[in-house]
């Protein structure tokens, strides 16, 4: 299993990233090691917000506005589960970014639900 990507980011800059595991190591694994990280992107809440971040709104007072989703405190909980698995990073206090290593298989995630069957 491959995947690679290269994403020019709305805000400017390019993330370059690729990962490989043999397919028998896929399927020898325990999948529901997974299912946190996949659980916090099952919000569409959650969604909006990465996609907010990637687009460089990355305030919890910025998120709030532009998403009109609710309180702070909510934002807060959204927040907190997705740096709780690591789609999410904040350096500074408030100010959140997705983490380069995050951006392809996020993007592929997507692109691998929208896709029929």
């Amino acid at each position: 299993m491959l995947y690679t990507g290269t994403v020019d980011l709305p805000t400017g800059g390019t993330v370059q990233w690729q990962y490989a595991l043999p397919a028998v190591a896929v399927f020898e694994q325990d999948w529901s090691e997974q299912s946190v990280a996949l659980t916090a992107l099952g919000h569409p809440v959650r969604l909006q917000i990465l996609h907010e971040v990637l687009r460089g709104t990355n305030t919890v007072a910025a998120l709030v506005e532009s998403l009109e989703t609710g309180t702070s405190g909510q934002m807060y909980h959204h927040l907190k589960e997705l740096t709780a698995t690591g789609w999410l990073a904040s350096e500074r206090r408030a100010v959140y970014e997705v983490p380069a290593a995050r951006i392809v298989p996020l993007l592929a995630i997507l692109v691998a639900a929208g896709t029929p069957g």
